[in-house]
């Protein structure tokens, strides 16, 4: 995997859907951040993603989770060149 990429990898606007909200969590009010670190391939594709920072709830962690491994981004490159890249995702879950 090559180390500091020209571009970071990058979310692509629109095609990905926020994390469902757990209606347990819902109903006992919880809330938070969770920071999550995605391997993204050369084709934008999520390899793996991985907790950095918890919520506090592992129902928050686990629907963020779930979520941003099938995110679509636009590869980190390198010399204009896509490439594998780790990104890191916060996902912030909060009641309205």
């Amino acid at each position: 995997m090559a180390a500091n990429p020209d571009i970071l990898a990058r979310p692509i606007p629109g095609r990905n859907p926020p994390p469902q909200y757990p209606p347990q969590a819902r109903r006992l009010g919880q809330q938070g951040q969770v920071l999550l670190r995605a391997r993204v391939d050369a084709q934008g594709q999520v390899q793996q993603v991985e907790i950095v920072s918890s919520s506090g709830f592992p129902a928050l962690d686990r629907a963020a989770q779930e979520a941003v491994q099938r995110w679509q981004f636009s590869p980190a490159l390198r010399n204009n060149t896509p490439i594998e890249s780790w990104v890191t995702v916060p996902i912030q879950f909060t009641l309205n």
